[in-house]
């Protein structure tokens, strides 16, 4: 005989917005791999400089985070424990991508300090996730 642990409703909503917040990165990662020459055109000599300087990796990061992080949030939704490592290369390769931004590129000298904004918040909340995904397995909520 198995016990199903029911989530509360506060699990559904944060796992929706998870899924939405992951939807979101995927948008921005397919904007920025499809969309090139429009944002080149929106951008100063310094700026573009900075946006057609970026690595190989540190695109391959952009996308791992992104789609293992909408990966991980489906599986949330799914009740699936396999989320969590979804969540943990999401921010891993979040990390590594936010390196080369910030420290690596001229990215902070082109863009000016609010370049810091996003990743930190992307990074609180790639913590987030892997900590509430964490307490999902603990209480029984994923499988």
């Amino acid at each position: 005989m198995t016990t199903t642990v029911k989530p509360p409703v506060w699990f559904w909503v944060v796992s929706t917005i998870a899924l939405l917040w992951n939807l979101m990165g995927v948008f921005n990662y397919l904007n920025q791999a499809f969309n090139q020459q429009a944002i080149l055109e929106s951008l100063d000599q310094a700026q573009r400089e900075v946006f057609e300087g970026i690595p190989a990796w540190a695109t391959a990061a952009f996308a791992i985070a992104v789609f293992s992080g909408l990966i991980g949030s489906i599986g949330l939704l799914l009740r699936k424990k396999w989320a969590r490592p979804f969540f943990i290369i999401s921010l891993i390769t979040a990390v590594a991508q936010f390196i080369h931004w910030l420290f690596i590129s001229n990215a902070v000298e082109a863009f000016g300090t609010s370049t810091y904004g996003m990743p930190i918040i992307v990074i609180i909340i790639g913590l987030y996730l892997v900590f509430f995904s964490k307490k999902g397995i603990d209480k029984g909520w994923l499988k």
